[in-house]
């Protein structure tokens, strides 16, 4: 079969999109937790990066030199700009400085204010696309953050009493807004320090979060009691929020604690309703000390994982996979990274793993997992839909958008990537993997999905949560 032909074959796969976004009204309800927040987003060009450096003397040589992944002075918040813009990759710092975090929001500003956090993300996404009801679980929820969750009378959260209502005018007045920094910057793009020009090779963005209270991991206690309710409906719980978490925190308990402490919270909603699914969004967590943690406690409790590759790579490394870790480093293929979801599901036991990679989506799961191979592989064509909906016109807050991009080919990149693995799977999808993406390896499906590429992307904030959503989600 010729490429043009997979891409045909990929197009009629595709036409599935409509039917798959109408049975999500099927869903009788779906909790969003723990993080929500705001975020203020900024496009900037290799130039204003040059100026900033200049205007306000940073140190260059500071700012190009390897480091930790934290925030600290200016320079650090510089630097992990560029490191992310050099390599054309996507990385979220914590600022541990409050007077950095002012820095910022003085000499670097924003464009717009908007949803951010995992959790408020995946409930807006929700919402929209016709889950029955959304339950979002918010830190703070001043009315800064409820303007930003959409004015759906299916998304819910609690006030200050504890009583559900429309997250959209539902706010407590004594919380106080906790803003992220959304840096995003183009493909192509330079940057020209000292005597090096450093050339963007993708577009993608840079992170900077001071967020006091999901740095902790927060709950609110109202929210925690009124979802272990038996008359609230739930059918998926979609977990996300940890990643900011320290080994130490400022109060002097620890990262682990609170895991636990929301282990146990999970842990009521299950009893309570023992048939919802449970995914987790890793995400990416510096502290390594928190990435292993979370791999052996709560990873090994959900029926489901999400990731993109750099978030894989460094789940290798805590695994003790520092070789195939620096293979996957060096050569970011599917390959390398099938070899590593390999390892991460037989780490955790975890049910069902799924990776969001450049131009590709690939999911393993156990053969006898409650959704079909046919049913993941719709769901996840349906996220690339309206990932690419969303990367295309900049919002995917009106149900007409969603399906904005259901008849666009698939990236050559994605289809380059399943030529690849069907080598490596050597025939596994009995000769039909290139067109269905589906093949068997003993007791794991492997289910794989070239994604639609949007070559100049209004915004790519959230994507991941989106995709690995909607994934799930979709797979009706």
């Amino acid at each position: 079969m010729e490429s043009t032909e997979f891409t045909a074959a990929w197009l009629k796969n595709y036409q599935t999109a409509p039917s798959q976004l109408s049975k999500i009204s099927n869903v009788n309800g779906l909790i969003s937790a723990f993080n929500a927040n705001i975020d203020a987003v900024i496009k900037v060009s290799g130039s204003m990066i040059e100026s900033l450096i200049a205007e306000h003397n940073l140190s260059v040589d500071a700012i190009l030199s390897p480091g930790e992944r934290k925030i600290e002075s200016s320079e650090d918040a510089i630097r992990g700009l560029v490191h992310c813009f050099s390599g054309g990759i996507a990385e979220e710092w914590l600022i541990r400085d409050r007077l950095v975090f002012e820095w910022l929001h003085t000499h670097v500003g924003y464009d717009k204010l908007q949803m951010g956090g995992q959790g408020g993300i995946v409930a807006n996404v929700m919402a929209v696309c016709g889950v029955q009801s959304v339950y979002v679980h918010c830190a703070a929820i001043p009315k800064e953050q409820a303007g930003l969750f959409l004015d759906l009378e299916n998304l819910k959260t609690t006030d200050h009493e504890g009583h559900l209502g429309k997250a959209h005018t539902t706010h407590r007045e004594d919380d106080i807004p906790l803003i992220h920094w959304i840096i995003e910057f183009d493909k192509g793009d330079q940057i020209r320090l000292a005597d090096q020009v450093i050339k963007c090779p993708k577009s993608n963005r840079f992170i900077a979060t001071y967020d006091p209270l999901n740095f902790r991991l927060a709950i609110d206690p109202y929210f925690a009691h009124e979802m272990a309710k038996p008359e609230v409906k739930l059918d998926y719980v979609v977990l996300s929020g940890f990643q900011m978490l320290q080994e130490t925190l400022a109060d002097g308990e620890t990262g682990a604690e609170r895991i636990d402490r929301a282990i146990r919270v999970i842990n009521r909603w299950k009893e309570c309703h023992p048939d919802a699914i449970l995914h987790l969004e890793m995400a990416s967590t510096q502290d390594q000390a928190m990435r292993k943690y979370l791999l052996d406690t709560l990873a090994q409790k959900v029926d489901s994982l999400g990731f993109n590759e750099r978030e894989l790579i460094d789940l290798l490394e805590v695994m003790g996979e520092t070789e195939l870790a620096e293979a996957c480093d060096a050569s970011t293929d599917a390959v390398h990274l099938f070899q590593g979801m390999q390892k991460l599901r037989a780490y955790t036991r975890c049910p069902r793993v799924q990776l969001h990679m450049f131009g590709l989506y690939l999911t393993l799961q156990d053969t006898d997992f409650v959704i079909t191979a046919e049913q993941n592989r719709n769901g996840m064509q349906l996220a690339a839909v309206i990932a690419a909906a969303k990367a295309g016109t900049g919002s995917i807050h009106d149900k007409a958008v969603l399906l904005w991009a259901k008849d666009r080919a698939v990236s050559k990149q994605g289809l380059n990537e399943m030529v690849a693995l069907d080598t490596l799977l050597g025939g596994s999808g009995g000769g039909d993997f290139l067109s269905t993406g589906i093949a068997q390896i003993e007791a794991t499906t492997v289910i794989a999905v070239p994604s639609i590429l949007i070559d100049q992307p209004v915004t790519l904030v959230g994507m991941g949560d989106t995709i690995s959503s909607i994934s799930l989600v979709g797979a009706q």
